[in-house]
Formats: C-alpha cells, sequence, structure tokens
C-alpha cells in the first residue's frame, strides 16, 4: 500500500502546473503547496519514528516550506527514505510505532495509515489542480479498510473533518466512501482562483 500510495503523490506533485501551487484545496484553509508541506511533514514523521529518529520538528498542521527550487525532486527524495525506512520493519512484526498519538498500531493498520496520508493529500493535491487522476480502486479499497478501525476516530476531533454524508445515501464507489469519511466532498471542484488565500489552519487532514 505505502509504495502504490506514494506513487500515486508522486504522480499528483507531478501534475502540478508551475501557476497551480497558490491554489485552494478541499483543506479548505490552505494552498495546495501547504498541503504538500503537510503531506511531507507526515510522511517523514511515519519514517522518524520506525528509524528512532524521532517526531520532525515543524508541526505538520503550521508546516514550515521547506521545499526549495524543485519540490517534485525534494519530495522523490524524501519518499525514498520512508519507503527505505518500511523496508526494515519485518514482514511478520506484530506492531509497529507510528507518529498517531494511539500507542503501537498493528502492521497492516499502522502501513495503511501512512499510504491512507499520502494517497488523500495526493487526491486533494490532484483535484486542486484540475488533474484527472482519480483515487484508483486498487488503493481505495484497502485504504477503506484501515479508515474503519478505530484509530481515525480517535483522530477526527483534531485530525479529520466530519464524515460527509452521501448523497441519497448511495455509498458511490470505495474511492467515494473512502474520501467521505475523511471529510472530503468526492465531487469537490476548485472556486474561483483566490490570490490572496490567507495561510491559516487547516479543516481536513
Amino acid at each position: 500500500m505505502v509504495q502504490q500510495a506514494h506513487a500515486y503523490l508522486r504522480a499528483a506533485v507531478r501534475g502540478v502546473p508551475a501557476d497551480a501551487w497558490g491554489s485552494p484545496t478541499p483543506c479548505t484553509e490552505w494552498t495546495v503547496r501547504q498541503v504538500l508541506n503537510h503531506a511531507r511533514l507526515d510522511q517523514q514523521a511515519y519514517g522518524a519514528f520506525i528509524t528512532g529518529e524521532g517526531r520532525p520538528e515543524s508541526d505538520p498542521f503550521q508546516p514550515a516550506d521547506a521545499f526549495e527550487a524543485d519540490p517534485v525532486k525534494e519530495l522523490d527524495e524524501i519518499l525514498d527514505r520512508v519507503s527505505a525506512a518500511w523496508q526494515t520493519v519485518p514482514t511478520d512484526a506484530e506492531t509497529v510505532t507510528t507518529p498517531l498519538p494511539v500507542g503501537p498500531l498493528p502492521l497492516w493498520v499502522g502501513a495503511g495509515a501512512c499510504a491512507l496520508d499520502a494517497a488523500v493529500h495526493a487526491w486533494d493535491i490532484a483535484v486542486a489542480t484540475g488533474q484527472d487522476l482519480p483515487l484508483p480502486a486498487s488503493l481505495a479499497q484497502p485504504l477503506l479498510a484501515v479508515a474503519g478501525e478505530p484509530w481515525t476516530e480517535q483522530l477526527r476531533a483534531f485530525a479529520f473533518a466530519p464524515v460527509v454524508a452521501a448523497p441519497d445515501g448511495a455509498p458511490g464507489t470505495e474511492a467515494d466512501q473512502l474520501l467521505r469519511h475523511l471529510g472530503r466532498n468526492p465531487g469537490w471542484a476548485p472556486p474561483a482562483p483566490r490570490p490572496d488565500l490567507p495561510e491559516r489552519r487547516m479543516t481536513c487532514a
């Protein structure tokens, strides 16, 4: 899951037009660049907790802009390091330590949480920049199972927006179900450009 989610995030970031980094996103208070910085910090944290380096200094909910000239190249380097960290976890490990404030998680849940974070922010970036890059069904299916675990509700008070109800009760695709569970409208479209969008705290994670 982690590798596929990372590939999705890489693809979304590669597809961002040069003039779209300041565009609004489904995370209503954050621009595309802010979402990317948040996602970057989250992924670094997952890797750091595996290697024992601890949590990154910057708050992912108030992330410092650490990208310089080439966000695509810099993100690739970060995700390569995170993937390498996951490769050190024994496949028969029962639990894994994560940056989530819920204690150690079963290995499949911890890896799934890392993948979920990368995938949903990839979707945020893709839809915010008008890319035809939907959340793959092959990724949405296992991530929906991960999102159904108790940890998401434990974090909802500060990390996830409320569940978005399905229109007319229709469940939609598994990708739709996952996005709504994480507080997103699967039909979200960018509003009119707002070049003066302030940098404020996001309302989805």
